[in-house]
């Protein structure tokens, strides 16, 4: 009887055969929902597009006509870089709050926690098409803004509109990931991106500075995260912010973090995704 081992076995029973970052699942994973999304991005990625460019429509048409500035700007011109950044966290949610859910929903959430892949890979693939959905939908947006007459969005401050767009996308990406984690049907998820990121969204200075608000509203914005994610993205394009913009650059990624590691903690456990 041969003694020898098996070439079949090439490492003993227990040992792990990938030691580090499994580099290869985690791009097929990514690549997944990248493709799941893009598959109908007449959906995804158009019609935000599209509905993001009706409010700077609506709004210009109906303020911006006579003649008001902000803050020294037209008022298309303050609007716009808000309207981008705005389109690209409340597609990075939807993106992130619906990967997991519908696993849950259709019965097939094996699909993400069966392959070899850490807590950590998991959520970097999934956070990481979410921003990519983000930043098509906010270069679909600054393309057509371009032509639009009347409206100006050249980048000035380079480090500003990476740090805010790319981290105030991760932000609500984990949102959207411990959405899709506690929700058990679609109206949960959709009562959160109602009640929860619109009016948050909506309130965070996108059409208006905090600087015209009475002390007790510009007190209850700056409690609002989302207004430092629009306020830092306005001052890549214009140079002016009505907040510390390195105070909420920090913010963010704190809160990014924090976010993080809750969304961790609740895979790792396997809290209401796991039998």
């Amino acid at each position: 009887m041969n003694e020898q081992p098996s070439n079949w076995v090439r490492t003993d029973p227990g040992v792990p055969v990938i030691k580090s970052v499994n580099w290869g699942g985690l791009k097929t994973l990514y690549l997944k929902e990248v493709r799941r999304f893009f598959k109908v991005q007449l959906q995804t990625i158009w019609a935000p597009a599209i509905t993001t460019l009706l409010f700077l429509v609506i709004f210009t048409v109906a303020l911006g006509r006579t003649g008001r500035t902000v803050m020294g700007y037209s008022f298309a011109d303050f609007i716009a870089p808000g309207l981008i950044v705005m389109g690209m966290i409340q597609n990075s949610f939807a993106n992130s709050s619906f990967s997991l859910l519908v696993g849950k929903i259709q019965g097939n959430i094996v699909d993400y926690l069966m392959p070899p892949l850490s807590t950590a890979e998991l959520m970097a693939g999934l956070i990481g098409a979410s921003v990519t959905r983000a930043i098509l939908v906010g270069f679909a947006v600054w393309l057509a803004m371009l032509l639009y007459p009347g409206v100006h969005v050249t980048p000035r401050v380079g480090w500003a509109i990476i740090w805010f767009g790319l981290f105030g996308s991760m932000m609500l990406g984990f949102l959207g990931l411990l959405t899709s984690i506690w929700a058990e049907k679609f109206d949960h998820a959709a009562a959160v991106t109602n009640f929860v990121v619109a009016p948050l969204s909506l309130l965070s200075g996108t059409f208006y500075s905090i600087e015209s608000l009475a002390p007790a509203f510009q007190a209850v914005s700056h409690a609002n995260p989302f207004f430092y994610v629009i306020s830092g993205f306005r001052y890549g394009f214009l140079g002016v912010s009505d907040s510390p913009v390195h105070f909420g650059a920090l913010l963010i990624l704190a809160i990014n973090g924090v976010l993080g590691a809750f969304c961790y903690f609740l895979i790792r456990s396997g809290w209401k995704i796991k039998s």
